[in-house]
């Protein structure tokens, strides 16, 4: 079977139900899978056959403690480097799934199936695989490609509204970073509709992965173009460490607004594009308000993990369907909030 695209001729990206996909995917030998209770509950046929080890939920357990314990368990279980390790979850499962693999036995081969819309159009894909240290968003992390990526428009059925409109924060960044066209069907579409129609889903996860395989495929580890799958991600990364009150996607959704704004005030934006962000983020149901003080916020940026040499490399819209990177001081990033 040939993947719907392959990142760098590394990682095959496979769209489609993963009961049909997966056995042809997955390699011959031991698989060990990692998961949590509410996709063992769900999907436990799939996870029968395997050792399986369980996390928990929440982004509170994206840490290295959690890598540890996993750590523990494979030695439990006797896995090896011949072990493949087969992530089944939402972006939580995959970005701990991933360091923990990469980093086992000095690194273990693996893939990931994507439960979660979110997962599927960025997290699982790419391979940037990491966990957070002190609240700090994935401070420890590898650049390690995993296998292959299932993702199966029909299994994000189960999601709960809420995580499924957190996703579609993360379709809104791809379209605004690099696919015009994209942006115009959801623009002309509606949250229910995406709920409904897997056709209109599966156009949406399969628009999303382009963009982002397209930039990986340039850009790997996040030298030069990668910083632009970063868009609305300084500020959404600020929100997250001050509060546990949105998820991530809701936090990308505000970040992403800020920074439109920004870029009207800095002159690299029309307002009548600022305003096209801001209205299709309102018209799939998300709630711009900051919630904490923007001041705060800024406090915080200067932790962000992309700055270099006391600069921010912060990424703005300049169109619908382009961005740039500029290199700022705190000082010239903070004047755009005042």
């Amino acid at each position: 079977m040939e993947p719907t695209f392959n990142v760098r001729q590394q990682s095959g990206i496979y769209i489609g139900p993963t009961f049909d996909i997966l056995p042809g995917v997955l390699p011959e030998g031991r698989v060990v899978v990692v998961s949590d209770a509410t996709i063992d509950r769900l999907y436990h046929p799939m996870l029968a056959p395997y050792d399986t080890v369980l996390i928990g939920l929440g982004e509170s357990i994206k840490t290295l403690q959690t890598v540890e314990s996993i750590y523990r368990r494979f030695i439990e279980l006797g896995v090896d480097r011949s072990t493949f390790v087969l992530g089944i979850g939402g972006g939580i499962v995959t970005d701990v799934t991933g360091f923990a693999a990469a980093t086992y036995m000095r690194g273990l081969d693996f893939g990931f199936v994507s439960t979660t819309l979110l997962g599927q159009v960025d997290a699982s894909v790419g391979g940037k695989n990491g966990v957070n240290v002190d609240g700090y968003k994935n401070m420890a992390g590898t650049f390690s490609q995993p296998r292959f990526v299932v993702c199966d428009p029909g299994m994000l059925r189960t999601l709960s509204d809420r995580e499924f409109r957190a996703g579609l924060a993360e379709v809104v960044k791809a379209a605004v970073i690099a696919d015009a066209g994209l942006f115009a069907r959801i623009e002309a579409t509606t949250f229910d509709a995406l709920r409904s129609d897997t056709d209109l889903l599966t156009d949406a996860v399969s628009a999303s992965i382009r963009v982002k395989a397209d930039i990986v495929e340039r850009d790997e580890r996040e030298s030069g173009d990668r910083r632009k799958l970063n868009l609305g991600h300084t500020l959404a990364h600020a929100i997250e460490k001050c509060t546990n009150r949105l998820n991530h996607g809701e936090a990308v959704a505000v970040g992403t607004a800020l920074i439109a704004d920004a870029s009207v005030k800095l002159g690299v934006l029309a307002a009548e594009d600022r305003d096209r962000i801001a209205g299709v983020l309102k018209k799939l149901g998300f709630d711009l308000t900051p919630p904490v003080d923007v001041k705060r916020l800024l406090k915080e940026v200067d932790k962000d993990k992309k700055n270099e040499d006391g600069m921010l490399r912060v990424v703005v819209p300049v169109g619908i369907g382009d961005c740039d990177v500029r290199r700022m001081s705190h000082d010239e990033f903070a004047a755009l909030f005042a």
